[in-house]
């Protein structure tokens, strides 16, 4: 009857990762007058991914900006898993580091499994070691990867329900897809409190005729696949909301630049959703913040 929808509320990482340092802030000027020392996070990054040094750098500014120390150790992308193992351990002895951050994606001859547990479990930022995975998995207090925790945080501060609703998180990687979930289907009621969702969890073993199926009854689509226009409207239910972590360069045939694009076919999706993310600006901003609240975390010793 030609009435036009209203487009979907397009949710800012960018504005609720500023409410994130305010508060992050705050407690660091709060843990200082209280004679505690300041937080301090060291971030090891090996070779000359030019991605990683952009992440690196715009971590270290935020943690700056906030009053976290933080320092980058650099090391050749032929370093050897010993001596990156070695310089671990020795970060993991030193009073002064509260935080440790390992850049992923390391090369090729080092074992990431490795390289993450070799981070001592109270100083792992980024939540990957085996004792915080597996304190999560169980409803504990733990250190929460900072991807999901940014889904999390998004969900919770737009005020997007969880309790009963049915969640799609399109990708199983175990440092965002498996988290996320694990977040959003566990107990409400448990120390580390979960979302009450029904969720599906999908990959790339799963048909597309499927995954449509299986969106279509989502109230929330989360997706991490690594896939540019995974989600297209015909996917989407009316007014659901859609969470897109996905980081993909693409060449713009119209510019002939590289550019930034996640899992969703956002122009068409945000026609048809409630809430839906950007990328760039959307889960991005929100994954620095949350490192740096779980660096402020590792600093207070609140979980070990």
């Amino acid at each position: 009857d030609g009435v036009l929808l209203d487009e979907a509320t397009v949710i800012s990482g960018t504005k609720l990762a500023q409410d994130i340092y305010k508060e992050v802030q705050r407690d660091v000027g709060l843990w200082l007058s209280r004679g505690n020392k300041r937080p301090h996070l060291t971030v090891v990054l090996v070779g000359d991914n030019p991605a990683s040094h952009t992440y690196v750098r715009n971590k270290m500014k935020a943690a700056a900006a906030v009053g976290i120390c933080s320092e980058l150790i650099l090391r050749p992308k032929d370093v050897s898993q010993e001596e990156l193992l070695d310089l671990t351990e020795r970060l993991n002895r030193d009073t002064r580091v509260s935080g440790i951050l390992v850049q992923l994606p390391l090369p090729d001859h080092i074992d990431e499994r490795k390289a993450c547990n070799a981070v001592a479990p109270e100083k792992d930022v980024d939540g990957f070691h085996i004792i915080n995975i597996g304190r999560l998995c169980l409803d504990q207090p733990s250190v929460v990867p900072a991807t999901a925790a940014a889904v999390w945080e998004i969900i919770k501060r737009t005020g997007i329900p969880t309790f009963g609703k049915n969640v799609v998180v399109a990708g199983r990687s175990k440092n965002v897809g498996m988290p996320i979930s694990m977040l959003l289907h566990t107990d409400g009621e448990h120390a580390r409190p979960g979302g009450d969702a029904t969720v599906t969890i999908t990959h790339r073993n799963t048909p597309k005729e499927q995954l449509k199926i299986h969106t279509l009854l989502a109230d929330i689509v989360i997706v991490a696949a690594g896939i540019p226009k995974l989600i297209t409207a015909d996917m989407v239910k009316e007014g659901a909301a859609v969470i897109d972590v996905g980081i993909n360069h693409i060449h713009d045939p119209l510019t002939g630049k590289t550019k930034l694009v996640g899992d969703v076919d956002f122009d068409e999706v945000k026609k048809k959703a409630g809430y839906v993310t950007p990328v760039p600006g959307g889960v991005g901003p929100m994954t620095v913040a949350m490192l740096l609240k779980n660096t402020l975390i590792a600093a207070k010793k609140l979980i070990y």
